[in-house]
């Protein structure tokens, strides 16, 4: 059998299996409400509707003038950022492209690369008031693998905030159903004065997504008292 041919038959169904799956998520697409208000809106995505109920309930983007938007494609959250702060530095990073969105510096480049936090940081000019992570890593279909790639990058995006937030500031990341991890929540309780979780309602019910929110960063804290 020539290299590539495979089985005629296991094509065939992986290639119908492939098609069905695809009419469903089309299918959703279409009847989704917030697909439609966000394409009416003129946001890229219906993930702005998240970052927009998380601000109502949380007060995000109250008084913010530097944001860090981790993930950022295809760059709904900053769109919502510019929208509601409009004289706000913001720097977007991620791995895909992201079209150009006015006000926003955006980098494509992997946020784990050690120049990255110096690619975001410098164009701030400042210590950033808010850190947006909305990234997850991609799914092999194995719940507890997706699970532990998925907190490595909240962890990550976590130890970032930490080290550069300014004092009073907030970290907003996405993580699965569950909530955060033991050791990381116990991390995030040390450094913010506040630490929730939440699920907006712009998230699909069947997602296991939730969102945890720390604010009130108390800026470095002391080893010794720690």
């Amino acid at each position: 059998m020539a290299r590539g041919q495979g089985n005629p038959g296991e094509r065939l169904r992986t290639a119908k299996s492939r098609t069905a799956s695809s009419a469903r998520w089309l299918s959703r697409q279409l009847a989704d409400p917030y697909v439609k208000k966000a394409k009416a809106e003129g946001y890229r995505s219906r993930a702005a509707y998240k970052l927009r109920e998380l601000d109502e309930k949380f007060g995000l983007l109250k008084g913010v003038k530097r944001v860090v938007d981790l993930g950022v494609a295809p760059g709904g959250w900053s769109q919502v950022v510019r929208q509601q702060r409009p004289q706000a530095a913001v720097v977007g990073i991620d791995l895909l492209p992201t079209d150009p969105i006015p006000g926003v510096v955006l980098l494509q480049m992997d946020f784990m690369a050690d120049e990255a936090v110096a690619a975001i940081t410098e164009p701030l000019g400042g210590p950033p008031d808010l850190v947006l992570s909305d990234m997850a890593a991609n799914t092999v279909g194995h719940k507890q693998t997706d699970h532990l790639r998925t907190m490595g990058l909240v962890e990550t995006a976590a130890d970032f905030a930490i080290a550069h937030l300014a004092p009073g500031g907030a970290f907003v990341a996405k993580v699965l159903a569950g909530g955060t991890d033991p050791q990381l929540l116990a991390l995030l309780k040390k450094h913010f004065a506040t630490v929730k979780h939440a699920k907006p309602p712009a998230s699909r019910k069947d997602s296991s997504e939730w969102y945890v929110i720390a604010q009130g960063f108390k800026g470095k804290v002391d080893a010794a008292s720690a």
